[in-house]
């Protein structure tokens, strides 16, 4: 390397320092002056308590290993929601995953929960009512209504084909 551009990087070195250290410095500064001018309870971080614990939880979407709820949809005005779930992709066989869905969504439904899955996110319908296309590239619809006597899991024919019913 040539004296030029020793030069040049020797200089490029010492500017880059010196403005490292002027942005630490006013940092430092401002957030000494922040906390000189702030009372002490003002700079303590809150304190998380369970009644907000359980607010951030409410306003976050379920989700797990290779799953992500990605809506709850109200049928009608029933009161009853049908959830909306994307499967990773490349993990749709993966039965395990839906079930692993399907336990946390429906622990605390004792007379109604219904879990639709798909792969792919610009399938998943914003109501409760499918497309055709919608409905083809479902991969499983589980549904509990003990009132009607139902309890059952329907699988994709690319995940399931030995079923008797599986989603077309």
């Amino acid at each position: 390397m040539n004296s030029i551009g020793k030069g040049l990087l020797i200089a490029l070195t010492i500017t880059w320092s010196s403005l490292a250290f002027s942005a630490q410095g006013e940092e430092q500064a401002a957030s000494d002056n922040a906390a000189s001018s702030a009372p002490a309870e003002e700079t303590a971080p809150a304190a998380a308590t369970p009644e907000t614990a359980a607010k951030a939880d409410d306003n976050t979407l379920p989700s797990g290993i290779g799953w992500q709820l990605i809506r709850r949809v109200e049928m009608g005005n029933s009161g009853k929601f049908v959830n909306m779930v994307l499967i990773e992709k490349g993990r749709q066989a993966d039965k395990t995953i839906y079930s692993s869905a399907i336990h946390k969504l429906c622990a605390n439904e004792k007379e109604f929960c219904r879990v639709r899955f798909w792969v792919q996110k610009y399938f998943i319908p914003e109501k409760a009512s499918l497309t055709l296309e919608q409905q083809k590239s479902q991969q499983a619809d589980h549904l509990v209504n003990r009132a009607a006597g139902i309890h059952r899991t329907l699988w994709a024919c690319t995940i399931d084909p030995t079923s008797e019913s599986c989603i077309q």
